[in-house]
């Protein structure tokens, strides 16, 4: 689950990370409002308008604006409000912008120059732990410095166990150039920041740009937050802070029925019932010439309503050319999965492309049987490489 900039920036506001702060708008007359509030709390004409829309590369593609006054804050709020964005990290169409973060300028002069950073935290399974990784060279994309002087990006394991220890933080106070004051307002910033990946059970904490203000402040002026599903139970405010309209609708859809759902590009949509299954399942398509249209898995106590909607998700992707139903029956039933498909065809009606199906397990003789009865125009299989050949076969 991601999260907006400003949702991120509350979040790491609550663990004591010091974040330039700012006020939501949904329009252009609420950005004047917020502008002024921001004039009066850090007096200063200047803000900033920041489009709200899960994807970086904002200000590349006119989603962050500087405003000098609160008037005209409200007119780029109203210029950003309503646009398609697009950015290197959107579809082509881009995506529409319904709110702006109305942000304090905190790149005021003082006695010393301001310094960007870049600071993220993600988990790394090849270790089994987490990794900082941060670059002196902040406020630009961080794949070309890595790619053009990867010197310039270090990286801090991180023992889950131990937890990130005041060493560590202060190596990346010091790796980061910084002296005085700016190193000790890092290190409480990078202690502030793994505290708040924990608690929070993300799976990534992106800050880009990381500042060190003039007065040696260290704030974060962006937040790119995303935060484990699976643990989103344990995060309630967190969870009722999703954006749905940020998310693809047949995601949501899947995501109310409960299914493990991802989509994909391919050509054949997969039904399966456990993950290992839809990993071979994919694969065994990719081999046969086809190209997986969807991860899909309806889980261990499918019944006949739950592979229904799973049939109509699956094809709500005009891509899909063929449908391959493999289930294996040990917790699930295969009569009751054999029922499902039945059941979606009378509900749905005429389904437009081949469906091919593998039931091996519990009942699949019973499964058989109510396949054959239904008078419907499924191709069976029984071996796995069956069911392969028939993709094959229909794609060709």
């Amino acid at each position: 689950m991601n999260l907006h900039e400003y949702q991120g920036k509350e979040l790491l506001k609550s663990f004591g990370v010091k974040i330039q702060e700012g006020i939501v708008a949904n329009t252009a007359e609420e950005a004047v409002a917020a502008a002024k509030t921001i004039k009066e709390k850090y007096n200063s004409d200047w803000c900033v308008v920041k489009a709200q829309i899960h994807a970086g590369g904002r200000g590349k593609g006119g989603g962050v604006k500087l405003a000098k006054s609160p008037e005209q804050a409200g007119e780029l709020a109203g210029q950003i409000i309503g646009m398609m964005l697009k950015t290197p990290q959107t579809p082509p169409e881009g995506k529409l912008v319904s709110k702006v973060l109305i942000a304090q300028d905190v790149y005021y002069p003082g006695a010393s120059e301001t310094k960007e950073f870049y600071i993220s935290i993600l988990t790394d399974r090849g270790r089994g732990g987490n990794v900082i990784i941060y670059s002196p060279d902040g406020g630009m994309d961080i794949e070309k410095v890595a790619e053009e002087t990867p010197e310039r990006v270090f990286t801090e394991s991180v023992d889950p166990l131990l937890g990130l220890r005041p060493f560590q933080a202060q190596k990346v106070a010091f790796n980061l150039g910084l002296t005085g004051q700016a190193f000790k307002e890092m290190t409480k910033f990078v202690m502030s920041l793994y505290a708040a990946y924990v608690g929070s059970d993300a799976t990534l904490f992106e800050i880009n740009p990381c500042l060190k203000t003039s007065d040696d402040q260290i704030i974060a002026v962006d937040s790119k937050v995303a935060l484990d599903d699976n643990a989103l139970f344990r995060h309630p405010n967190l969870e009722a802070q999703r954006d749905t309209s940020e998310e693809d609708p047949t995601d949501v859809e899947a995501r109310t029925f409960d299914l493990n759902y991802v989509k994909l590009d391919g050509n054949v949509g997969c039904m399966v019932n456990g993950a290992g299954l839809a990993m071979s399942t994919m694969d065994l398509i990719k081999l046969s010439g086809g190209e997986p249209a969807n991860f899909l898995d309806v889980g261990g106590t499918a019944d006949a309503e739950r592979v229904e909607n799973a049939m109509r998700i699956i094809l709500k992707d005009k891509n899909v050319k063929a449908i391959l139903i493999n289930i294996f029956g040990g917790i699930v039933r295969c009569d009751r999965v054999a029922q499902g498909v039945v059941d979606a065809y009378k509900s749905i009606g005429d389904i437009p492309v081949p469906v091919i199906v593998r039931l091996q397990g519990t009942n699949a003789d019973i499964a058989k049987k109510i396949i054959d009865d239904s008078g419907l125009e499924v191709m069976g299989a029984v071996e796995f490489q069956e069911a392969a050949d028939l993709v094959a076969k229909v794609l060709a």
